[in-house]
Formats: C-alpha cells, structure tokens, sequence
C-alpha cells in the first residue's frame, strides 16, 4: 500500500488534515504549536484507492522543544519512507524560513510533493496563495482543512501522484504458499531463514532489530515450494523508541496478514513471555496457520523429562488453541531444520484442506447425536446439517432450528470433534451455528 507523508512547519493544520483523511479524530488538535510529536497512522480511501497516511511533528530549528532533533529525524524518515510527500503551508503567515528549508529539502529528495496551502476560509484569501508558487514545487492546492474545502480537488492530485501497483517480481509468486517467520527480536528470525535457504540471504548479528523489512524469497528444495518471509521482530509498543522501527512491525504485521502459516519463533532461555503471546494472538485474530519453533534449545539445561515439561507448559500457556505443532530447535547448530520445514507444509496442508460435505455429515451427526446440545429455557436445539464454507482457513456451518441457544462450550466440543476427526493440526477453526 503507498504511503503518503504530510509534512510542514508546526501549526499549519496537519493534524486537522489528518484526521479528515483518515476520518476519526486519531491526532490531538489544538490551537498550540507542537502538539504533535509522535507519527500517526491511519488509512485513507478516495475513488476506490486506498493508500496510507503519517501525520508527523512540525519542523522547527533553534526552537526552546527539547523534542525538535527527535522531531526532526521522524520527519526525515516520514518523507523517505513515503511515495508522496503532502507539503502543507499557511496562507496567511506567508513563506517562512521553515517553509523555504522544507522545500529545499523536498526538492533534494526527488520525492513527488503536493503542495497544500491550508486556512484558505474564504475568496480574498486565496489571492495570499499564489506566492507560494516561488517554492518551485509546481502546482499549489488552496484548502480549508478545518471545514473540507478544496480536499476533494487535493485528494484527486494525491492519488493521481501515486505510484502505479508494481507487478510482483519475477521471484514472487502469488499462487504459492506464503509461509512468515515471526517473532520478537534476536530469537533467530533470520538465521532460520538463511539455514533453509542454505545461503546468506539475511544479515544476522548479535544485535536485537537487525532486520529493518520483510524479506520475501522463493524456496525450492527437498520437494517443497513456497515463499518463504522473514520479518523485522515485534517488540512492545513501549519500546519501540528508534526512527525505523516503526514501519518495520509495522511490515511485520502485514506480513502476518499475508501469510499462510507463521512460523512463531521463541527464545527457549526466556520462554514464552507476553510479547510471544501478543504475536501469537495476532496469528490467530487473522486466522493463521502456525508452527511453534523453540529456538536455541541447545543452550538449555536438561534432565530427563525436560522436553516433556517444557512443552506441556506452552500448550498450557497457548491454550484453548494448543494444537499447534511444536519444534525444538537450534539453528546454529542445525537441529531439527527440516523438521521445522515439514511441519510448515503439513500445517500449510490441513489448513487448505475441504472436507465434503457428504464427509462431514458421515462423521459428525452421530458424534451430535450422541451428544446434542444442552437445553435452553426448556428448548431443544437440533442441528440437521453441517458444511464447510468456501474460506481460505478451515470455517463450518452448522444448521440448526434455534442457533442463538449454542453458547461457546458446545461450540468448542464441534471443534474438538472435529480436531479428532480430521487433520486439522496448527490450524485455527471457526465455527458458525446458522438457522436452516
């Protein structure tokens, strides 16, 4: 998805701007200058184009902020990271000092700028717009953020602007399985990613973040084939302090959204802590195969039962959705790499599998019968019928007289004996009771 970065001097109504693009009220607006210091990021959608939208802090130089270098970097980054730059201005105040800084830096950049002359509220004002024409950014755009005028006529030059949706790249191949490596940062992402590849694909160092973006690669060996995704680590929202790290997870995240099947990978020293569990989460919101690799387990101290315990503790950790195939590993080492890739396309497998219908109803109706759900208010509920929908992860609907009476337990014993049933391992299942 493009991106589209609004940049300008404090208080020239970008975060107005930005929260009428992105239509709720995201970024905090005020008459003072310097509210906003942090990046906002928000969707926008115009003439059925959806693109991106980052509201960045005012650019200020010899200010008293203590914030203005870190403003700045932020700004820096915003207008490299970003196929167009939407510069704003002030009609009234003039051309400032900032403003001229801000255009040259555009021009240098060699980025596409709309130039936004804001405040323009009434007809005699748009006679103060012109002179910012001697910028030399081309066209300039007369708007009224506050009350809309003008955005219509912007927002049409701002997609026009946008570059056109590349053609995938020679080695991409849509029609593949996508599989994602995930996880928080320095568990051995990128090392899992090269010891498949069998090359030095990524860069890996003992540093936590090395890896900026998600880095997809076409993989064809040992009879299997698919895209094979490596991805920036997802730490907490707290500590993401430094200037890239935020477009890296946020790259993770759409790379999760894209996959197939993540391969979730956690350090076997610290566990399954609550950063894994966030990402797990994350995994089966977007309804997700998974693959649990417990990485550098050569470092562990063992006895006897360790394996054991150990696993029995994260599937407790991961539950009601503890089954999930689960690889004890140790990439430096080459341990248990393949295995790690089988359960991958095993799990890829049952996730695209249909069932039946004819199947489905075969196995399931006797296990109702035998079992029906429990009453309600003195009401029966019979389910008659069962099929799979026509969904990229494994969905069922069930039709039944009264299917408001099915609570969650009943819901999660259809989804046991399912699981029992059918191969269905590292999968997420969901289930839909509908009126026949």
């Amino acid at each position: 998805m493009a991106l589209v970065a609004i940049v300008g001097r404090p208080n020239v109504g970008k975060s107005t701007l930005f929260n009428r693009l992105v239509g709720t009220r995201k970024a905090i607006v005020d008459e003072t200058a310097g509210v906003t210091r942090d990046r906002h990021y928000g969707k926008c959608e115009w003439c059925g184009t959806e693109f991106s939208v980052v509201d960045t802090g005012g650019w200020t130089t010899r200010s008293e902020d203590v914030f203005e270098e870190a403003i700045r970097k932020q700004v820096i980054i915003a207008i490299e990271e970003s196929d167009v730059v939407l510069f704003m201005v002030e009609a009234a105040t003039g051309i400032t000092d900032y403003d001229a800084e801000i255009a040259g830096m555009l021009r240098r950049s060699g980025k596409p700028v709309v130039l936004a002359v804001n405040k323009v509220d009434s007809g005699e004002k748009i006679f103060d717009a012109y002179q910012f024409y001697s910028l030399g950014l081309g066209e300039i755009w007369s708007i009224s953020a506050a009350n809309g005028s003008g955005t219509g006529d912007l927002l049409d030059e701002i997609v026009r602007q946008l570059p056109a949706e590349a053609p995938p790249a020679e080695e991409d191949r849509p029609d593949l399985p996508h599989i994602a490596i995930v996880g928080r940062p320095n568990v051995g992402k990128s090392s899992l990613a090269n010891a498949l590849l069998g090359e030095e694909r990524n860069i890996v160092t003992p540093v936590a973040g090395t890896t900026r973006d998600s880095i997809s690669t076409y993989y064809n060996k040992f009879g299997h084939e698919f895209m094979l995704v490596d991805t920036a680590g997802m730490r907490k929202k707290a500590k993401i302090n430094e200037d890239l790290e935020f477009y890296s997870v946020m790259r993770s995240i759409r790379a999760i959204e894209r996959a197939d099947v993540c391969i979730l990978m956690i350090d076997a020293m610290t566990g399954m802590e609550a950063q894994d569990m966030s990402i797990f989460n994350l995994i089966l919101r977007n309804r997700k195969a998974c693959v649990l690799v417990v990485n550098k387990w050569d470092l562990f101290v063992k006895d006897n039962n360790t394996l054991k315990e150990y696993e029995a503790g994260l599937r407790k950790r991961i539950a009601p959705f503890n089954d999930v195939p689960v690889i004890f590993s140790s990439v430096v080492k080459m341990q248990r790499i393949l295995d790690v890739l089988n359960a991958a396309a095993r799990v890829y497998e049952n996730y695209s599998r249909k069932i039946t219908t004819a199947k489905l109803n075969e196995v399931m109706l006797p296990e109702i019968e035998n079992y029906p759900p429990p009453a309600w208010k003195g009401k029966y509920v019979r389910i008659k019928y069962i099929t799979q929908l026509p969904t990229k992860f494994p969905a069922f609907a069930f039709f039944c007289n009264l299917p408001q009476y099915v609570k969650e337990p009943y819901k999660r014993f259809l989804e046991n004996k399912l699981r029992e049933h059918f191969d269905l391992t590292g999968c997420p299942i969901q289930i839909y009771m509908r009126a026949k």
